[in-house]
């Protein structure tokens, strides 16, 4: 895991404001630190899953993190909440016509400080 003096070196060099206030807003919780640490990472290194390996991995009653980009391919056949950097907009319209909760991750670090049964996926 990243220290908090790295990912502030790395948030120096974003310039995307969504993706910055995400960091910031991560950085000052130890339990997000980790979704911060990944954000900081150049965009190339950040993780890109495929809905069907994200309802593999779900469960019931977690959120599931993904700090990167959530994909297409795959099936949507429960509902699940689900909170990333970014959707493809396949992707969205997949998990919105299955009745799944979709949030940006500022968001859920906004309805849920503490991190309180969220897996993140690396």
């Amino acid at each position: 895991m990243k220290t908090a003096t790295k990912i502030e070196k790395q948030l120096k060099k974003k310039t995307n404001s969504i993706l910055t206030e995400t960091i910031i807003a991560a950085k000052k919780n130890k339990k997000w630190l980790e979704v911060a640490g990944i954000l900081s990472t150049p965009k190339r290194k950040r993780p890109e899953f495929n809905l069907d390996k994200v309802i593999k991995e779900s469960k019931d009653s977690e959120v599931i993190i993904v700090p990167g980009k959530v994909l297409s391919l795959g099936e949507v056949n429960r509902k699940i909440k689900i909170s990333a950097f970014g959707f493809s907009e396949k992707a969205r319209e997949k998990l919105l016509k299955a009745d799944c909760e979709v949030s940006s991750i500022l968001e859920e670090i906004k309805k849920n400080p503490h991190a309180k049964g969220i897996k993140i996926l690396r």
